[in-house]
Order: C-alpha cells, then sequence, then structure tokens
C-alpha cells in the first residue's frame, strides 16, 4: 500500500507493463485457438482408408487401383487379372 508515496517506481512500471502485455497475449491466444478450432479449415485424413479415399477422390489413382488397395487394407483377397 501507498502510506506515504503516491507514486510507481521504474520496477512498478515493468510490471504493469509486462503484466498488460501477457494479459493480451493471452486474449490473442484464446481468439485464435476458438477461431482455429471451430473453423472449417483443411482437415486431414485420419486413417489410411480416409487416405486412399482422398486419393482417389483427387484422381490420382483409378477406381480398380482404388478397390484393389481398399481391399488390401481391409484384408480381403485381392481380385485377380486386375492391374496392379
Amino acid at each position: 500500500m501507498f502510506w506515504y508515496d503516491h507514486d510507481l517506481s521504474a520496477w512498478g512500471w515493468v510490471g504493469m507493463i509486462l503484466t498488460m502485455l501477457a494479459f493480451w497475449g493471452l486474449v490473442v491466444a484464446a481468439v485464435v485457438w476458438v477461431v482455429r478450432g471451430t473453423g472449417t479449415g483443411d482437415r486431414r485424413p485420419t486413417g489410411p482408408e480416409e487416405l486412399l479415399a482422398e486419393r482417389f477422390a483427387r484422381g490420382d489413382i483409378d477406381d480398380v487401383e482404388y478397390r484393389d488397395r481398399l481391399a488390401a487394407l481391409r484384408g480381403a483377397p485381392a481380385r485377380t487379372g486386375t492391374r496392379r
């Protein structure tokens, strides 16, 4: 408490500035965290089947290769006579 002096020392000003910067940094970080968490940004595939489906949708692989690889992922025997 300031019983005899009402002025802040240099350390009081430094502490006040650092506290203000930390507070606003936390506010900005919280806003960014909320916006990124609720946004519909680029979602990455979480498993091999989703990655395979994404590659098929992009046109990287054709339907025969997609079905063969999907069967291999699921443990089913591959069809004979198909292109690999």
